[in-house]
């Protein structure tokens, strides 16, 4: 009889997960397998689960692109990684590794780009398979809870923080306090960047002030480009909007000081108005992010294993993630859920 796991499947979009016990799977040639310790919740799980984006995944599926684990076994041909490493399985699963962006170390925008979670099963389930060579390598004592959270969401606030081009001693305004969000306000500090938090919610910006933003501009109160121009002597070098709404993508933009750079990392629904007058006559660019490299992947994880950045994290069991996802929905999840599961 073959030894089985636990797993969570959509089965149908727009409908609760089904866990079922199924069989772990065996690792192919050039596969590992990873026995899951931690699985961090990301919004783009809620938007996988229910079918909201173009390219939809084929049904059924396991989301999850933040799990971290130990390699368990190795299919034929690896040497990349070896049994008892402990590893992250990311949104960026693989990649073809020889087009113009993956030689460039932009190999998320790949046109053979394979998603964990999305277009491969990912970490809500007590074990993965792995591509080897797009696998996190996660830093000698950094728990696998704490890591979580920061293959996905922290990867994308530090590498949308480096699209703005912001240097140290410039301002950098983090649009949206959340689970991108508060990890953007302490990787920015980690880098040596004036930060200014903005968010429609008081709770988030005192944890922003605690967090070391050096501004705080409610986004509900008054007129918030206005107020972090005051604070910035003129709008920020860079500014990264990570909250999913349109209205702060707007107000980013005329956020951003001249030759300043407005990177995207949030996806709402519908068109970004874009003011082009104001883009064009400021010199402005805007400029999307998409998650991050592999090489984006370490310098994020070593500041963790440095003590600089750590996410706030809620715990909860696999048997959770439908409540979990209802949860974001309706945006009562202060920071990062992470799924943690026990040993057997």
């Amino acid at each position: 009889m073959n030894p089985k796991m636990q797993a969570a499947f959509v089965e149908q979009f727009g409908h609760p997960l089904v866990i079922r016990e199924v069989d772990i799977p065996t690792p192919g040639p050039g596969q590992v397998l990873v026995k899951t310790e931690a699985c961090g919740v990301c919004h783009t799980d809620l938007h996988a689960a229910e079918g909201d984006w173009p390219l939809k995944p084929g049904l059924p599926f396991t989301p999850g692109h933040e799990g971290i684990g130990i390699v368990t076994a190795l299919g034929a041909g690896v040497s990349a990684v070896k049994e008892g490493d402990r590893v992250g399985v990311p949104w960026l699963y693989s990649a073809c590794g020889h087009c113009e962006y993956c030689l460039a170390a932009r190999e998320p925008v790949c046109a053979e780009a394979q998603f964990g979670g999305y277009t491969k099963n990912g970490g809500f389930a007590e074990y993965i398979v792995a591509d080897p060579n797009y696998v996190a390598r996660i830093p000698a004592g950094l728990a696998a809870r704490a890591a979580a959270p920061l293959i996905c969401a922290g990867l994308t606030s530090y590498k949308g923080i480096k699209e703005t081009q912001a240097r140290p001693g410039e301002w950098v305004v983090i649009s949206g306090v959340g689970g991108l969000g508060h990890l953007g306000v302490q990787y920015a500090k980690a880098m040596g960047l004036q930060v200014c938090a903005v968010d429609i919610d008081d709770g988030k910006l005192a944890h922003a002030k605690k967090l070391g933003a050096d501004a705080l501009v409610n986004a509900k109160q008054g007129d918030p480009v206005a107020e972090v121009i005051k604070a910035t002597g003129g709008g920020a070098h860079g500014v990264l909007i990570t909250a999913p709404s349109l209205p702060a993508f707007k107000q980013g933009v005329g956020m951003t000081r001249k030759w300043g750079t407005c990177v995207l990392v949030g996806i709402p629904p519908g068109e970004f108005p874009t003011p082009l007058f104001d883009v064009v006559a400021n010199c402005i660019t805007i400029r999307g992010s998409f998650v991050g490299s592999r090489r984006d992947m370490a310098e994020a994880l070593a500041f963790a294993a440095n003590g600089k950045v750590k996410a706030d994290i809620e715990l909860q069991p696999l048997s959770a993630i439908n409540s979990v996802l209802q949860r974001l929905k309706t945006g009562d999840v202060p920071s990062r859920v992470v799924l943690e599961f026990a040993g057997r």
